[in-house]
């Protein structure tokens, strides 16, 4: 299995603490694979607004989150 898969199936555990911290690791991995996509999309020449419109966010939201990479 994937780190992803093994996170979501322990985010349902029934152990808050096992759930809670799988939750967290998935937000964590989340972040990095939005960064990593974000990249990508600005080295393929996309503009902030055409990231914002995928994501579903304003194009100053983020532009301000990843202007610096």
């Amino acid at each position: 299995m994937s780190e992803a898969t093994d996170l979501a199936v322990a985010a349902g555990n029934s152990d808050p603490t096992v759930g809670l911290r799988a939750v967290s690791a998935l937000r964590r991995l989340l972040e990095r694979l939005e960064a990593a996509q974000v990249r990508n999309a600005r080295r393929q020449g996309w503009t902030w607004q055409q990231i914002a419109t995928a994501l579903g966010v304003t194009r100053q939201a983020v532009h301000k989150k990843y202007k610096g990479e």
